[in-house]
């Protein structure tokens, strides 16, 4: 038999014992929404230049967006990404179980 303290548990109950479960939240959220953005590029066919343009703001910063491990991108950068692409940003405050 195994002396696991782990086995069976639900790997956020791993995440929060070990101290990290928020950080590996927020990047996970993070990656995400790059793939996404990224994702639905592709499916308008719009390049990063296209995108930026349409955007207005400069390739570096939708560099930045589409960077899974860049994490300090604003909502309103969020939010003209999304307009970008046809779609729109939505955010719940959800109860912590």
């Amino acid at each position: 038999m195994s002396n696991n303290c782990h086995l069976g548990s639900a790997f956020d109950d791993f995440l929060e014992q070990e101290g990290i479960l928020n950080e590996v939240t927020e990047v996970a959220l993070k990656r995400v929404l790059a793939w996404q953005v990224e994702q639905a590029m592709k499916e308008r066919g719009l390049t990063k230049s296209k995108m930026a343009k349409s955007m207005q703001t400069s390739r570096a910063a939708l560099d930045r967006l589409l960077d899974p491990e860049y994490d300090s991108v604003t909502l309103r950068t969020l939010d003209k990404a999304a307009r970008a692409v046809g779609k729109r940003i939505k955010i719940d405050l959800v109860d912590v179980i």
